[in-house]
C-alpha cells in the first residue's frame, strides 16, 4: 500500500501569526493533530503539531500570544505518494515524529500520519481483545 492511499487530502494551513490558541481551535475543530504552516519569510512550508502546542503550554508560555511561527518545525521531512507506507513509517521511526507532509513536485498534496498508516494495516473496527 502506497502513502496517497492513506494521506488525508484535505489539509489544515495556517499562517505564522496565528496564536497557538487559534491553531488549537481550528486543529480541534478538524480533528487533525498537525496543521502547515506557509510562511514565505522561513523559507515555505512548516509543520505545527500538537505536540509542539502542549510542549508551549507546558513551559508556561501563552496560547493567546505565543505565535506559531515561533513553535514550527521548518526543517520538514517530506514523503511522496508514490512510498510505500513501510517507507513512511521507517521516516517517522526514525526521525521521531508522527506525521509527514506529502509532496508531489513542489506542492503539498496531503499529511500522512501513524493514525493513518495504522488504519491501512490494521483490520477494521474490531472488537478489542478482552483482558
Amino acid at each position: 500500500m502506497l502513502v496517497r492511499d492513506a494521506m488525508s487530502t484535505v489539509v489544515l494551513t495556517i499562517g505564522p501569526a496565528h496564536t497557538l490558541r487559534q491553531a488549537a481551535a481550528l486543529m480541534s475543530a478538524r480533528r487533525v493533530g498537525a496543521a502547515l504552516v506557509l510562511d514565505p519569510d522561513a523559507g515555505g512550508i512548516g509543520i505545527l503539531t500538537e505536540r509542539d502546542i502542549l510542549n508551549s503550554v507546558a513551559l508556561g508560555q501563552d496560547p493567546d500570544t505565543e505565535r506559531t511561527h515561533a513553535h514550527t518545525t521548518n526543517d520538514v521531512v517530506f514523503a511522496a505518494p508514490a512510498w510505500t507506507l513501510e517507507e513512511a513509517a521507517s521516516a517517522m521511526a526514525h526521525g521521531g515524529f508522527r506525521h509527514l507532509v506529502v509532496l508531489e513536485g513542489e506542492e503539498a498534496v496531503g499529511i500522512v500520519s501513524v493514525r493513518d498508516i495504522i488504519r491501512c494495516w490494521a483490520p477494521l473496527r474490531q472488537p478489542a481483545p478482552a483482558l
